[in-house]
């Protein structure tokens, strides 16, 4: 595994990562429905999201590697700036979301996929000082 995602880093905060990563899974569920009835693509990239956050999960858990901390900036990254596009910019069919900054679902993924950021972009400093220390002899 190490040849297709690189080593592990072995972050010691990842099982928080984890943890953030699920709820961001988790908080999208009770909405995939009434956006797969009202704004369908939305729905879709909510299962779309959803499934990507727990396999990110189970990569964490499994092989912590920079390819995958590169992933989860990506995916929940995404995933922010998407929140923001729309409460911003009246999407299709989800014009209601427009200035709906503080709903409670919305608010729990935005933190959770913000922890999930900061955590894999400091997995990723982290493991660069560190391989710059093992290439240095230190």
């Amino acid at each position: 595994m190490d040849r297709l995602l690189g080593r592990p880093l072995r972050v010691p905060y990842r099982w928080l990562m984890i943890a953030a990563v699920v709820v961001a899974a988790i908080a999208h569920v009770p909405v995939i429905a009434p956006h797969l009835d009202e704004a369908p693509y939305m729905g879709v990239l909510f299962v779309v999201l959803t499934l990507a956050c727990l396999i990110l999960a189970a990569a964490i858990a499994i092989h912590d590697s920079a390819v995958v901390y590169a992933l989860s900036v990506l995916t929940c990254g995404l995933a922010v700036i998407g929140y923001a596009a729309t409460r911003v910019v009246a999407f299709p069919m989800l014009a209601d979301d427009v200035g709906n900054w503080w709903e409670p679902l919305g608010v729990v993924s935005i933190v959770s996929e913000s922890i999930v950021v900061i955590g894999a972009l400091s997995a990723l400093v982290r493991g660069r000082a560190v391989a710059a220390r093992a290439g240095s002899g230190i």
